[in-house]
């Protein structure tokens, strides 16, 4: 089928649904399935090979029409050729990699990346003979080259990345990783494919968390990977023999997401950015870690390449204030919940330090990582200064 070229707020709000299949539903409905009956002896026999085949409906895990329609939707946001659902953002990472890698293999990792993949990459797949470089996610193509080895078969890029929301320049980085035929997988959720789609910059994978801005709702757990033409199959492959599968019922959540996830992300951008630059004019903040920003040291990469920008940014402390101090500051807070998952309608706070293995992160103050929810941008506002207000009181005591 030829994809859609029409544009993308178009094609949020028909991809996916065929009201004359489903008596002039608009939406899919949701299928809870496990068996599904084959018509003869013969039929349940071919179903077996059949599991491989994009939309076909032979048992439960393999999918059902709710599945189906929103891994279509997926596919052509996304220009690839096939797309698998997962319980999870963690588990679709799990499965790109364990498509691509083999024991004895060598994987590059932007050291910015998702904690979990680090533990993923630290834990399950060292058990299983993969060794993992970290590096630096500013390092360009020609440096990145003096980092593969005969046994490196990947890289998984996160542009930006987490906390620290650095811009890697993914071509470059992919056409480096490619002439040496290394597989090129990336975390796109922060961007979702309405704001950038990494296929059409170099990458194999492109991996959601699914669960943040495509399910946008904060009520459901959800994972895709999109592969093109050359990984599609063993994506395919390596999801079945996981046995990883989403519920119907979550699929359908990420459905009903992805039809406002054009308005949606415009509203997180556009509250981020007036947070953003309010937050820069205060003297208890050092930095604002946000690619849309002039002052970030890759907007010329963001610009260039990306058509929008989500919610989440970092922000790095003046000072280097008191845990308690910055506890006082954060659990006072009336509109930002403490907690992860970012990407719901809600605007959020966490507080941490980076972790890093292969640079070093040189500031000592705390950093903060915010996420603009879809509130009014003047009352996340004044719920930030009187943040401030309580993080300087608890300073002076």
């Amino acid at each position: 089928m030829a994809r859609d070229r029409r544009k993308p707020t178009t094609r949020l709000t028909h991809l996916g649904r065929d009201p004359k299949r489903f008596a002039g539903a608009v939406n899919p409905p949701v299928f809870h399935a496990s068996t599904i009956l084959s018509p003869d002896l013969a039929g349940y026999q071919a179903g077996g090979q059949r599991r491989f085949e994009k939309g076909a409906t032979v048992y439960g895990r393999f999918g059902t029409p709710t599945q189906h329609a929103l891994q279509d939707a997926l596919t052509d946001l996304e220009g690839g050729a096939d797309t698998l659902l997962f319980p999870s953002g963690l588990a679709a990472i799990t499965t790109a990699l364990m498509t691509v890698l083999a024991s004895g293999d060598h994987v590059l990792v932007a050291d910015s990346a998702y904690r979990p993949t680090r533990s993923l990459c630290d834990g399950l797949l060292r058990r299983f003979g993969v060794e993992t470089t970290y590096f630096d996610p500013t390092l360009d193509g020609d440096a990145l080259m003096g980092l593969i080895r005969p046994e490196t078969k990947a890289i998984l890029l996160e542009s930006p990345g987490s906390m620290t929301f650095e811009v890697q320049d993914v071509p470059a980085l992919a056409a480096a990783a490619k002439s040496k035929g290394l597989a090129v997988l990336m975390d796109n959720t922060w961007a979702t494919p309405l704001f950038f789609r990494p296929l059409e910059h170099g990458v194999d994978l492109s991996i959601q968390a699914a669960t943040k801005y495509i399910v946008g709702h904060a009520d459901a757990m959800l994972g895709a990977v999109t592969a093109n033409d050359e990984w599609a199959s063993a994506l395919r492959k390596t999801t079945f023999e996981l046995g990883m599968a989403a519920a119907p019922d979550d699929a359908y959540l990420g459905m009903r997401g992805l039809r406002t996830l054009d308005v949606r992300l415009r509203r997180h951008w556009q509250n981020a950015l007036e947070l953003a630059a309010w937050l820069q004019a205060r003297d208890e903040v050092a930095s604002v870690l946000y690619p849309p920003l002039e002052q970030h040291p890759q907007h010329g990469l963001w610009k260039r390449d990306f058509d929008g920008a989500s919610g989440l940014f970092g922000v790095v402390l003046s000072h280097p204030y008191s845990d308690a101090a910055v506890a006082s500051m954060c659990d006072g807070y009336e509109l930002f919940g403490i907690g992860a998952s970012w990407g719901g309608f809600e605007s959020l706070v966490i507080a941490g330090r980076p972790h890093r293995t292969a640079t070093a992160w040189k500031a000592a103050a705390p950093v903060l990582r915010f996420h603009a929810g879809l509130e009014d941008a003047g009352d996340l506002i004044a719920d930030l200064e009187a943040g401030f207000q309580r993080l300087n009181a608890a300073t002076d005591e």
